[in-house]
């Protein structure tokens, strides 16, 4: 299971990379779909997927506060579930469809992380506990 995990974590994290950091350097206008959203809402999503990104790899390459992995596959959850209404909106099923899936993948990697193989062996309680 730890390394299933792993894997998806890595895929999640590469994807989720690439996706924030072109929110983050292309013009506004490239980035115009069919639901018109503010350009600092484009940015601000693109920021919280770079920093998901890196919560899903880095806690546990480092072994620190490795509780804050689940946290962000489920903050991950939280925008591709937005962006599947967005895609719903826009009329884009297939976009929608395909965000469902990484949004199911980022699940996974949340209760994965949180309840069959927590990294490190934390617990829920690691995040709030001052490291050792």
């Amino acid at each position: 299971m730890n390394v299933a995990l792993w894997i998806v974590q890595g895929l999640l994290a590469a994807l989720f990379l690439f996706a924030g950091g072109a929110k983050l350097v292309m013009s506004l206008d490239q980035m115009a779909g069919p639901v018109a959203l503010p350009g600092w809402f484009l940015r601000f999503i693109g920021v919280a997927e770079v920093l998901g990104a890196l919560g899903l790899i880095l806690p546990g390459l480092l072994r620190i506060r490795s509780g804050l992995t689940p946290l962000a596959a489920a903050g991950l959850v939280i925008i591709m579930t937005g962006a599947t209404v967005i895609g719903l909106v826009g009329g884009m099923v297939a976009v929608a469809l395909m965000n469902v899936v990484v949004a199911l993948l980022a699940a996974f990697v949340a209760y994965g992380r949180w309840r069959l193989a927590p990294l490190g062996g934390s617990s829920r309680q690691s995040v709030l506990r001052p490291a050792r």
